[in-house]
């Protein structure tokens, strides 16, 4: 019987990939675990057990008990539901979203998909064209002032950008079209003058509130968990690597008590302002979870979404990007989980 080559490779490549995605999950949630019992002290052998045996048991896998271990030290008890961040990643992600979650990398398709204004692109870059937000054509002479026109500055954001990683600001004098022809497809973005009570933490960067929402098997979209991300000072965007992040109420917006480091240290104000957490009310929270519930009954097929947005100085949402490949899940459910318990995820299979 022939052998089928090129089947063979492709499943042992995507193998290899599946090793390298589960020891990168497991190296950084040793490093978190080993910060959390050296400031928290171990957590009871009995919890951390349970954690294991949930991943091995009732995920499948050993692989996922590193992000179980986390949550378990970082609250100091077991609950069971709880998505280890490498197992929405590899299952969920699949079979949850397919294909169609990667249409979120392209950002020149927003506006269309979503019929919305909630958005602050400005134009877009895309296969050697630029063209407005109403997919308009501009002439390379006229994209200066084209997208000047009502904005003094200006952010451009590189397809499947992530993470605080190929974003970059422009005003006037900076801006240069063939800069954008040499980083890629993108889109333009005017840039957010964010509500005093954003500024009050962080007034270079633009905070961040992501907010996750999930279809059910009956189609309900619902909010799951809220979470504040805030840039340090001097920092001319929010970055995973050193971002401030922030639990909020979801039912109420109230932002808690303790924001969380890169390393997952508890702060009870930013770093750098020194303003405090507690107490604080995000602006308009109930128009931004209006808007993301209405936005994601135009792509129900991806059953769950990260939404990126702010609220600007007039109180406006403004929508920076959705994420519906693999949103962070981790934080929210250390902090909030379990957070989609009733979803039934953990009897999803493996894709082969």
């Amino acid at each position: 019987m022939p052998v089928d080559v090129e089947r063979v490779v492709r499943k042992s490549l995507k193998k290899v990939a599946q090793y390298r995605f589960h020891l990168d999950h497991a190296m950084q949630a040793n490093r978190i675990l080993r910060y959390l019992e050296k400031n928290q002290g171990k957590p009871a052998p009995r919890n951390m057990k349970l954690a294991e045996s949930y991943a091995r048991d009732v995920l499948g896998d050993a692989v996922y008990a590193p992000w179980l271990r986390v949550y378990t030290a970082f609250t100091g008890t077991f609950k069971e539901g709880w998505i280890p961040d490498n197992y929405y990643g590899s299952v969920v992600v699949p079979s949850m979203k397919g294909d169609y979650g990667k249409l979120s990398e392209l950002k020149s398709i927003a506006r269309i998909m979503f019929e919305g204004d909630g958005f602050p692109d400005v134009a877009y870059f895309a296969n050697g064209l630029f063209f407005t937000d109403r997919n308009e054509f501009i002439p390379e002479s006229e994209v200066r002032r084209t997208i000047f026109r009502a904005t003094d500055k200006v952010v451009f954001k590189l397809d499947g950008s992530k993470q605080g990683k190929g974003v970059f600001i422009y005003d006037w004098r900076s801006f240069d079209v063939g800069a954008i022809k040499s980083l890629g497809n993108g889109v333009i973005q005017k840039f957010v003058r964010q509500h005093p009570v954003f500024d009050a933490f962080a007034s270079t960067s633009v905070a961040t509130l992501r907010l996750t929402t999930a279809v059910d098997d009956a189609g309900k979209i619902s909010l799951r968990a809220a979470f504040l991300r805030l840039g340090r000072a001097n920092e001319t965007h929010v970055r995973s690597d050193s971002e401030v992040c922030v639990p909020v109420d979801p039912a109420s917006g109230m932002l808690g008590r303790d924001g969380y480091l890169h390393n997952w240290s508890a702060v009870q104000a930013h770093p750098d302002s020194g303003v405090r957490f507690a107490g604080v009310q995000v602006p308009a929270f109930e128009q931004c979870v209006e808007t993301v519930l209405a936005f994601h009954r135009n792509i129900p097929f991806v059953r769950c979404v990260g939404w990126d947005l702010s609220v600007d100085a007039n109180g406006q949402v403004q929508i920076l990007e959705w994420n519906g490949e693999h949103n962070d899940v981790k934080f929210s459910e250390a902090t909030q989980g379990p957070c989609f318990s009733d979803l039934r995820w953990e009897r999803l299979k493996p894709a082969i």
